[in-house]
């Protein structure tokens, strides 16, 4: 399943996000979106986990939560 991870602080890194969503499941892949121009965080990011239950708790647990002072928000992506 495919989460689209959003309202990122500019300063989350693409591995404090893989840690926060192993904490609940296997993640295959773990995509922070950068500028091109700047190399800087757009504010969101993508994460497949190739389990349904767990990315369903993933999304659960990690939906509204406090991460850098920026409240994220998790759902599942459309494509």
């Amino acid at each position: 399943m495919k989460l689209l991870v959003r309202n990122l602080a500019r300063n989350t890194t693409e591995e404090q996000i893989r840690t926060l969503f192993t904490a609940h499941g296997t993640v295959e892949e773990c995509t922070l979106v950068l500028d091109q121009e700047t190399g800087l965080s757009k504010g969101f990011a993508f994460v497949e986990m190739p389990d349904q239950k767990e990315a369903d708790t993933a999304l659960k647990n990690l939906h509204h939560a406090n991460i850098d002072d920026s409240k994220i928000r998790v759902k599942y992506s459309q494509n």
